[in-house]
């Protein structure tokens, strides 16, 4: 028996020597993506990622840094540029659990794959690290088909001075060449700030802006084309970059970013900018492109179709209201993927609306009902709700989910505001969510989940709402609402494991999800 023991011992020892061990992910290859001089340097922080720094730009509400990595891992280290010893700090998505050292003023973690951060530091601005998956699709800068807008005969230049009639030209003479050679034509846009007025996308275009290229708005109206009006806002509105009508295969990627300099551009002329509509197009692609600081609605697909939007930032201030980041209109077939959106109003919402409302007065064509829209892999942080359908149901939407998604700060984590309309939303569903904290208050809200309906334009009814998988870290200071009208009722909701704070199981009754204030709503489904 001995002499068997000691040969298993042997045989074990050996397994253990030729076993091979995990292989420790190598350290991801970095794309650090310039910085513009327009945009200032952090006064609190410096970043370097696996031994590379990292530029930090200082902003209003917080600080941010970009860049992109390949395959592997990113250490991140986090200093405080006065150098004072780190006392507190966090990191969200806190799903991620993150581990993290502390050395002195330096925070170090590491991160295995590309994510979108934000990272608290005592008392210092919260810090946004937004990072892109490694740009595999980068077009060459010149050739057949490639249209360069600082290339003869468009010669644009970065500067003060306006570029918009090189940056137009380029773009309608690369959409010509794809419809002519059954592709799409490509101006590509190099690095550099270029001040440009209006920019209207044909068919068979692909716009691509290089790390560091920013296309300015500035306010001045004369350059700008008032599209809409906004009664709340008593402005006019331009649509800085879009989209003709009735246009198919357009494609806007990159690294770059489209900027509003929405506080410093409304004095001139009191002119208020959406930044990109993509509105009557089909067969239309976002990806990697960073939009900031808008003063109205940052992004607005309208009356289009097959629309695909990844890897997008949405950089909005606190201080300034009406800036939603990404609202799908009246469209259908649309993703919205790995994106991060900022700012005072919603990040993150679907909208329908009627031909006399004011945004759409002046767009030829008829409403129309939106179905069929995914929005997945979030991070949300607002003063209002971090994921919404509505407040227009004008038209009818269905088949909407939100999945996998973080509400790092918001007054409503979740949410369905049927405010104006008569038509139905249905078949709404919000699926693995993580709500990190409420600390603001919206219409009397501050709650993890608002289902109501108004009485404005009529009233019409929710139904088939599904909430699942949701984390409640924070469940705010009023009670979460499922609220139908007379004649419009809340029907066909399931709450499916909903974990409320303080508890590691799902909660089992509506007392324990704090879901309290209640009326004109069918039976509600709990699943535990």
């Amino acid at each position: 028996m001995a002499a068997v023991a000691a040969t298993l011992l042997v045989t074990v020892a050996m397994t253990a020597l030729v076993m091979p061990h995990a292989a420790k992910a190598a350290p991801a290859a970095l794309q650090v993506y310039p910085v513009a001089s327009i945009y200032p340097a952090s006064v609190d922080y410096r970043l370097m990622v696996n031994g590379q720094t990292v530029p930090v730009m200082r902003y209003a509400g917080y600080d941010i840094a970009q860049f992109a990595m390949g395959a592997g891992t990113a250490t991140i280290a986090v200093t405080k540029i006065n150098n004072t010893a780190i006392g507190s700090y966090s990191i969200s998505p806190a799903k991620l659990n993150l581990a993290a050292s502390v050395s002195g003023p330096t925070l170090t973690f590491t991160v295995p794959n590309d994510e979108y951060l934000i990272v608290k530091v005592d008392g210092r601005p919260r810090l946004v690290i937004a990072i892109d998956p490694a740009e595999t699709d980068r077009p060459p800068s010149n050739g057949t088909g490639i249209f360069n807008v600082r290339s003869a005969p468009y010669s644009a230049q970065p500067g003060t001075a306006y570029s918009t009639v090189a940056f137009q030209n380029a773009l309608n003479d690369a959409a010509a060449w794809g419809t002519a050679n059954g592709r799409q034509g490509t101006v590509y846009v190099p690095a550099g700030v270029y001040t440009v007025g209006n920019l209207y996308l044909r068919s068979d275009l692909a716009f691509y802006l290089e790390p560091g290229a920013v296309l300015r708005y500035t306010g001045e109206r004369a350059h700008y084309a008032a599209h809409s009006h906004k009664d709340s806002q008593q402005r006019d509105l331009t649509w800085f970059i879009s989209t003709r009508y009735s246009t198919r295969n357009i494609s806007i990627y990159g690294r770059g970013v489209i900027d509003g300099n929405g506080m410093a551009s409304l004095a001139p002329g009191n002119l208020g900018v959406n930044l990109l509509v993509p509105i009557y197009t089909d067969r239309f692609t976002l990806d990697g492109i960073t939009l900031r600081e808008s003063s109205s609605w940052a992004l607005m697909p309208t009356r289009s179709s097959n629309m695909t939007f990844r890897n997008l930032k949405m950089f909005n201030r606190f201080d300034m209201g009406e800036n939603d980041g990404i609202d799908v209109i009246e469209s259908t077939d649309v993703t919205v993927t790995h994106a991060i959106g900022i700012g005072l109003d919603d990040p993150f919402t679907t909208k329908t609306w009627g031909s006399d409302v004011d945004l759409f007065r002046n767009v030829p064509g008829d409403p129309r009902p939106l179905d069929g829209v995914v929005f997945d892999d979030l991070v949300s942080w607002t003063y209002c709700y971090g994921i919404k359908v509505g407040q227009g149901v004008v038209q009818p939407q269905s088949n909407v989910t939100f999945r996998r998604v973080v509400v790092y700060d918001a007054a409503v984590g979740i949410g369905v505001h049927h405010k104006y309309g008569a038509a139905s939303a249905t078949n709404i569903r919000f699926e693995d969510v993580d709500i990190e904290r409420l600390s603001f208050t919206n219409d009397s809200n501050r709650t993890w989940l608002a289902l109501w309906i108004g009485a404005n334009l009529g009233v019409g009814p929710i139904d088939q709402v599904r909430v699942a998988d949701v984390r409640v870290r924070d469940a705010g200071t009023t009670p979460a609402r499922i609220n139908g009208q007379p004649g419009a009722p809340i029907t066909g909701v399931t709450l499916d494991h909903v974990v409320m704070p303080g508890s590691t199981s799902p909660a089992t009754t509506l007392q324990q999800m704090n879901l309290t204030n209640l009326s004109h709503h069918g039976p509600i489904t709990i699943i535990s």
